[in-house]
């Protein structure tokens, strides 16, 4: 069984690097237009990418593990229920990721200062260098793709499709996670028939990379779980 990693906004498959280490046959593949072609502007975009990645590789079982952003792309693949997908996790994410105005109009008018105080929130337990490699992955992306993820997230909803959807669903969410709180993980999975949740003390928005070893435990026992 395949696990494909699926980033937030702004970002790049490399936030799933303790992942991909520590699981076996699992994937974190870019995003088009995250330092790879193509400019796509919305979830459902996405969402036709990911399933074009899954059906190229002739994949006849895969687990989506999406991350914020991507989160909300795995929810759109399932609703569209693909013979490949076997099951979903969702990490730090929803079916409705409203943004901001003040955030949609910085990044457009001062993508660096923006960057940063996005950036400033993925971590429960922030540092200078936390918060600057997560700028200057920002930055590789771009401002142009970066406002355009957001834009998307921005305008994706689905909340009230959640109970169509009919693959095992995992949610994790950081106890301190300040972009996606972890109330709303447990709502979530109250949506979603089947679906449980697990949230991680101590983490922020970026579970995954601040408590990795947590976060590997719960998709390992998921994945093993699966019938």
């Amino acid at each position: 069984m395949t696990t494909i990693f699926i980033h937030g906004a702004g970002c790049t498959g490399e936030v799933f690097e303790a992942q991909t280490r520590a699981l076996t046959d699992a994937s974190a593949p870019n995003l088009p237009g995250h330092l790879c072609d193509g400019t796509p502007s919305s979830i459902e975009q996405f969402a036709d990418w990911v399933d074009a990645y899954a059906r190229e590789r002739e994949l006849a079982e895969a687990v989506l593990a999406g991350h914020s952003m991507g989160a909300i792309i795995a929810i759109e693949c399932a609703l569209r229920k693909p013979a490949w997908l076997r099951a979903a996790i969702l990490i730090g994410g929803g079916a409705r990721m409203r943004v901001a105005p003040a955030i949609l109009q910085g990044l457009e008018n001062d993508f660096e200062g923006t960057a940063r105080t996005v950036a400033s929130a993925f971590y429960a337990e922030r540092s200078p260098e936390r918060t600057q490699a997560s700028v200057e992955m920002m930055r590789r992306v771009g401002q142009e793709q970066a406002l355009r993820d957001f834009r998307a997230c921005d305008a994706f909803d689905a909340l009230d499709r959640l109970g169509e959807i009919s693959v095992p669903v995992l949610v994790i969410s950081g106890e301190a996670d300040k972009l996606a709180p972890a109330k709303h993980a447990a709502a979530l999975a109250d949506r979603v028939p089947g679906a449980r949740a697990r949230i991680i003390p101590g983490a922020g928005h970026f579970v995954m990379a601040e408590r990795p070893a947590e976060t590997n435990e719960a998709i390992a026992a998921f994945l093993a779980g699966l019938p």
